[in-house]
């Protein structure tokens, strides 16, 4: 017993364990409050983590996606560099092989190059040895003499008929021309003659100016003096000859040199009626004369073409003549094949009749 109350009374048991209850259920309902108030947060954590949840799953298949998308892109990349790579491979095979071609074609046409240059210079090679030759030829006065020949025959070969020449003709002095143009009278046969003052040339063009080079072009001067006074002594010959001649320098050089530098030698030429002519001015004199002889030709022909023209007129009158007579022959026969016709029809008609048994008296032909 507690104080005046007792605990075996029922009463208050009962109380008690009401009191109890509505303590339990007020601290339940108090817990409950907490619990409530504490639950939101949770719930609201719960919805968080469910909805992290959701986003983990979302950023799962989004990583996926990516993933996938990352490795399509990779392989589309490994399969566009692969067709890139075999474009560039091909290409550059490609490439190559047009390299190696033109390289070919190169190579080729530089051993053709190659093939030239040697051609060049074994020419080069056997055109030194020809001038070497042609040196060993001029330094000796003949065989010099025989190469001025060799040129001025090649020269009037071209330019004149073969019947209007004449090569180491015989005057009557005796003395040998080298070439006699066979020319009319007037002016009569032309002697060409070939000079060549080879040392004084040279020696003019080696001298050094000053009293040297005086020397040099006083010994030239006298050297083709010499010549033309030769040629106008041995070649122009009164009655046999025309009354000049040709001194043939078979080097424009040297008559460059003549005609440039020394005018006074050149009208002594004049003087002596010798005319100095190089290959060029050869040719064209004698082209002159080629003009010359065609017109002498012509005129001496002129005769002849005269008397062939009677001959072809007395021949054209005697033509007339025969045609006249074949046409009164033809005349002739024309009459006689008529009255030829005329007596076949006549006798024809005497036939039909004897035929009818028409003994009347016919037509008497």
């Amino acid at each position: 017993m507690i104080g005046n109350i007792s605990l075996e009374d029922p009463r208050i048991l009962l109380g008690l364990v009401v009191g109890i209850i509505l303590l339990a259920m007020v601290m339940a309902i108090r817990a409950a409050n907490r619990a409530a108030r504490l639950g939101a947060p949770l719930a609201r954590l719960g919805q968080q983590v469910q909805a992290l949840g959701e986003g983990q799953e979302r950023l799962a298949g989004g990583l996926h996606h990516v993933t996938e998308a990352q490795a399509q892109s990779q392989q589309a990349m490994l399969e566009l560099m692969e067709r890139r790579l075999a474009e560039v491979q091909g290409r550059m095979a490609e490439s190559l092989h047009g390299t190696a071609r033109r390289t070919a074609h190169s190579l080729g046409e530089l051993q053709q190059r190659l093939k030239v240059i040697d051609r060049a210079q074994e020419n080069i090679s056997r055109l030194s040895g020809d001038v070497l030759s042609l040196q060993d030829i001029l330094s000796n006065k003949q065989t010099r003499g025989a190469f001025g020949e060799i040129q001025l025959q090649d020269i009037v070969a071209k330019a004149l008929p073969p019947d209007a020449f004449t090569w180491q003709a015989t005057l009557s002095t005796g003395r040998r021309a080298d070439c006699l143009i066979h020319m009319p009278n007037p002016p009569g046969s032309i002697v060409i003659d070939a000079k060549f003052p080879l040392e004084a040339y040279e020696a003019l063009m080696r001298a050094e100016k000053g009293d040297a080079r005086n020397r040099a072009a006083q010994a030239f001067r006298l050297s083709v003096r010499k010549h033309l006074r030769d040629i106008a002594e041995r070649y122009i010959i009164e009655g046999e000859t025309s009354d000049s001649a040709l001194m043939f320098l078979p080097s424009e050089a040297v008559y460059a040199e003549l005609h440039a530098n020394h005018p006074e030698v050149v009208r002594e030429g004049f003087r002596l009626r010798v005319w100095i002519v190089s290959p060029t001015t050869c040719m064209a004199t004698l082209n002159t004369l080629r003009g010359i002889l065609k017109d002498a030709r012509m005129r001496e022909q002129a005769g002849a073409i005269r008397r062939e023209l009677a001959l072809l007129a007395a021949d054209v009158d005697r033509l007339g003549t025969r045609v006249d007579n074949l046409d009164r022959h033809f005349g002739q026969a024309a009459k006689d094949v008529a009255e030829i016709r005329i007596s076949a029809e006549k006798a024809g008609n005497r036939a039909r009749r004897l035929d009818a048994f028409d003994f009347a008296d016919g037509e008497e032909g």
